[in-house]
């Protein structure tokens, strides 16, 4: 069974710092996912299954740069290249948070997802695996045949607060998009001939 995370109702607290990649990508970090609690679709991931999946996953995908996600969960256990939007370079634990750095790419939909982020708009996380369920009270307990695919970038995440936000810089803020818009605007006038005065 295809199972992807993706419904929450919570509010995000979502704070942005400057950071890019050597090759001047953007760099997003946050919570993945969170071991040991329901989350917003009822699911629990007991520890020792992620645990085990985190480590396949970093030493299989992330080191080999096969590590991509998409921009919104498909409903397939195939991750398309045409709607790669992010690449993820490092996953760590902090208590029974996963945390994770991710870069996104220039590709169309991860140039959307940069919009997005440029635009102060939260951008969740949520991963995508195959496996089964077993019901356990009011829970459904993820189970030992469950394999990590990936994580996508999605707008409201089933993991609480797993959103990520720009990384590496400290309280630099991004500029304001309505300058570069109007810039830009500006621009357009001036070669048509019809240059505003300043």
């Amino acid at each position: 069974m295809l199972l992807v995370d993706h419904i929450s109702q919570l509010n995000p607290k979502f704070s942005l710092v400057e950071g890019k990649s050597p090759n001047g990508n953007l760099l997003l970090v946050g919570k993945l996912q969170e071991a040991e609690v329901n989350n917003g679709n009822g699911r629990v991931y007991p520890r020792e299954i992620l645990t085990r999946e985190i480590k396949r996953y970093t030493d299989g995908p992330v080191k080999t740069r096969t590590s991509c996600g998409e921009l919104d969960h498909p409903d397939s256990q195939v991750i398309n290249l045409s709607n790669t939007s992010h690449l993820i370079t490092e996953v760590w634990w902090e208590g029974n948070e996963v945390w994770g750095k991710l870069e996104l790419l220039n590709t169309p939909s991860g140039k959307i997802a940069q919009e997005i982020v440029r635009a102060g708009i939260p951008l969740g996380i949520s991963s995508r695996g195959m496996g089964s369920l077993k019901q356990i009270g009011e829970s459904l307990e993820v189970q030992e045949d469950f394999s990590l695919l990936c994580w996508d970038l999605v707008s409201t995440p089933s993991t609480p607060q797993a959103y990520m936000r720009l990384s590496e810089g400290l309280n630099q803020p991004l500029e304001n998009p309505y300058i570069k818009i109007n810039s830009l605007v500006t621009d357009i006038l001036c070669l048509s001939g019809f240059c505003p005065i300043n």
